[in-house]
């Protein structure tokens, strides 16, 4: 009677166990079920979302297509041409219409730094510095130039942005880098010393001397214009500068760009020469 109902137990402990075993693997298979349809759903959720925000960024920013035309599709090359061209055309013009040069006479020596300094430095240092540069330093300004004017008004961060462009340009950009690699240049191609460390010497010096005038000229023209430009769409924004820029070339060309024969740098100061302007 005894060892029956131990048997009885022992089986009963097997069916106990069984039964267990089967609730626990239901259990973990109906986690296993629920952890694939959870990871399934937020799969199914980020594609939604990756989706939706593709979508939303080639609507605020379109493609390129032939229609949008030359200078927006090649923003880079069509600046670079303007520069070049209308530096040149600015020195011709003062050297033809205000100085009553002939075709003959023309100074092809003083038109090409003109020309070199327009490729090399407007159209090329200056690109990298108001677009690449400032597009790092100033993050709102592409999201800044697609706005409406009303909207660039109420847009608090994007105008404090555009006005440290102001400053950037107007208190160092053109006094502490333009105007020293000006003087150099010109002294490079008119000077009578080929030595590096009085090039650079005596450009600074009449720099110096200057600079009175050019800073004053220089906030006179570029102050206003250059509240125009910075908030302009990016790519119109160095045809712009150019544009403006002809007739400051023109008149730096005017004032500046005249070669001094060596008797005359003798017998005139340097102090003597017009005040000069980007």
């Amino acid at each position: 009677m005894l060892a029956v109902s131990r048997t009885s137990s022992l089986a009963q402990c097997r069916r106990l166990h069984l039964c267990a075993i089967n609730l626990l693997e239901l259990k973990s298979g109906a986690a296993v079920q629920n952890l694939s349809s959870l990871c399934r759903r937020r799969y199914q959720s980020s594609s939604r979302h990756l989706k939706a925000s593709t979508e939303a960024n080639v609507k605020e920013a379109p493609a390129m297509s032939p229609k949008d035309g030359f200078a927006k599709r090649n923003p880079f090359a069509f600046q670079l041409i303007v520069a070049t061209a209308k530096t040149m055309a600015a020195d011709l013009m003062t050297q033809v219409v205000a100085e009553g040069k002939s075709v003959d006479d023309i100074d092809w020596k003083r038109n090409g730094l003109f020309v070199i300094f327009g490729f090399a430095y407007l159209g090329g240092f200056q690109y990298w510095l108001m677009v690449n540069k400032f597009r790092q330093w100033f993050p709102t300004m592409d999201r800044f130039a697609k706005l409406s004017l009303l909207e660039k008004i109420n847009d608090r961060a994007g105008m404090v942005d555009a006005v440290k462009m102001v400053v950037f340009d107007v208190l160092i950009h053109l006094p502490m880098i333009y105007f020293p690699c000006y003087y150099t240049v010109k002294e490079f191609v008119s000077g009578s010393s080929w030595n590096p460390v009085d090039l650079v010497k005596t450009s600074l010096s009449k720099y110096s001397q200057n600079f009175k005038d050019d800073f004053s000229a220089m906030i006179r023209l570029w102050g206003p214009s250059d509240c125009i430009q910075f908030i302009l769409p990016v790519h119109i924004r160095l045809p712009f500068r150019h544009f403006v820029s002809f007739f400051w070339t023109a008149y730096v060309s005017f004032t500046r760009g005249a070669m001094e024969s060596e008797s005359s740098s003798q017998s005139v100061p340097l102090n003597a020469e017009p005040p000069s302007a980007v």
